[in-house]
């Protein structure tokens, strides 16, 4: 007679166990016909059934980004959030040529965008969109050509509807089975939309998300920790099988009793460390690689790595061992900045400044308006601004005003008091 085996414990995709019960026998392809006669597809016996051997993606849709990776892995969370708080803390000024106006609607509407939110908060919406989405997408609600608010949009609800010339010429905003189209230009003021996109080589009108470029290490460091977590479950026992060799098989009322016995007995955390007895011929075949078999925590660590490096983080930085990129902390810190903060909260405030301020759109020699970083105030990037200062003081073949505009400012005047230093603007125009 065949050995009958069951097998206990480790991870599965229910509970764990196999089901015990009769041989099924073949089993039929999908498309194959039950009953003579039913129509079915001629390529369905075609298809081969097999167990494992193909990796289960997570589908590449915002929805499934925000469950699986900004709400599900610890790392993408940190990093997403890393990222948009940073780009949201550095300050904005608003720059006429080489002189900064201190009075303007547009500084007043950021700092107010709407009655829930401030700007910090706006800011980090639309960074977090673009690091999950790739687009971000920002209405404004005018009155008079004059917006008065600003709201940021889910990008799973917007959808852009080109043109005859391929350009973008409206938005549609579905929520709750109604749609609501959005024009893609104004007559007068600012659009009702700002669409903020990452470069995407393949679409023409939607951003790559870094979200997507990531999801195959995300899916590898879940599947991780769910293999782990369900491995604790089972007082950390890896899979394994009884096999009978004794003569005559085992009586059903035998196969229940120790199908019953292992599941109350030996399975769960609350029987970690219980010895194991086996007794009439059964013997325990391990049927799964050990933790140290498959390098768990290297493997989880290097998609820990990946993870950080897809969103511009120093692993050093999410707390991720086995890096020693960077010399120190404070390197690693001041990396991030230049190379991911300071980038995309550039890349941010010109979008800003070209759709909020009419001076953008300005003709040659009338004001040109535009957002501008002021990097002073980052407290991060201290140590670049001394070293600066101490190079420039020592420069002495250089004038004043060459060391300030070296320096990131305008020309000394003479005149604290002087308008042409610090400007106001009270109009949109």
């Amino acid at each position: 007679m065949a050995r009958r085996w069951w097998r206990w414990g480790g991870p599965g995709p229910e509970d764990g166990r196999d089901r015990e019960g009769p041989d099924p026998g073949p089993v039929a392809a999908p498309g194959v016909a039950a009953v003579t006669g039913t129509k079915a597809s001629r390529t369905g016996v075609l298809v081969a059934l097999q167990a494992g051997g193909r990796p289960v993606w997570t589908p590449r849709d915002y929805g499934a980004y925000g469950r699986e990776g900004f709400l599900k892995n610890p790392f993408v969370h940190r990093a997403v959030r890393m990222v948009a708080e940073s780009v949201a803390a550095v300050p904005w000024v608003l720059m006429d040529g080489l002189a900064e106006v201190d009075r303007h609607p547009a500084l007043d509407l950021l700092a107010r965008p709407n009655p829930r939110d401030g700007r910090a908060a706006l800011l980090e919406a639309v960074v977090g969109h673009l690091m999950i989405a790739g687009n971000a997408y920002v209405e404004a609600v005018s009155v008079d050509g004059s917006p008065r608010e600003l709201h940021v949009l889910r990008p799973d609800r917007m959808r852009v509807v080109p043109g005859p010339d391929g350009w973008p010429a409206a938005f549609d905003y579905a929520v709750n089975g109604r749609t609501l189209r959005l024009p893609a230009s104004a007559e007068h003021g600012p659009a009702p939309v700002m669409h903020l996109s990452l470069f995407h080589p393949l679409d023409d009108h939607y951003g790559a998300a870094p979200m997507e470029a990531a999801a195959a290490s995300l899916d590898v460091h879940n599947a991780a920790t769910a293999w782990n977590k369900a491995l604790l479950d089972n007082a950390a026992r890896p899979s394994g099988a009884l096999v009978y060799g004794g003569a005559g098989g085992l009586t059903d009322d035998q196969f229940e009793r120790l199908q019953r016995e292992l599941v109350e007995g030996y399975q769960g955390a609350r029987n970690a460390g219980r010895p194991l007895l086996l007794e009439g011929g059964l013997d325990w075949k391990p049927m799964a690689l050990t933790p140290k078999d498959m390098d768990f925590l290297e493997a989880r660590n290097a998609a820990a790595r990946e993870l950080a490096l897809v969103f511009g983080v120093p692993p050093m930085l999410l707390g991720i061992p086995g890096d020693a990129t960077y010399a120190n902390y404070q390197e690693a810190n001041r990396a991030f900045w230049r190379q991911t903060v300071i980038p995309l909260a550039t890349r941010v405030a010109e979008a800003f400044g070209r759709w909020l301020l009419a001076g953008g759109e300005a003709r040659p020699g009338d004001r040109r308006l535009a957002f501008a970083l002021d990097l002073d105030q980052v407290p991060a990037l201290a140590g670049e601004r001394d070293a600066l200062f101490a190079r420039l003081a020592a420069a002495d073949f250089l004038s004043r005003d060459e060391k300030r505009v070296a320096a990131g400012y305008g020309p000394d005047s003479g005149d604290e008091g002087d308008p042409t230093d610090r400007r106001e603007a009270r109009s949109w125009t």
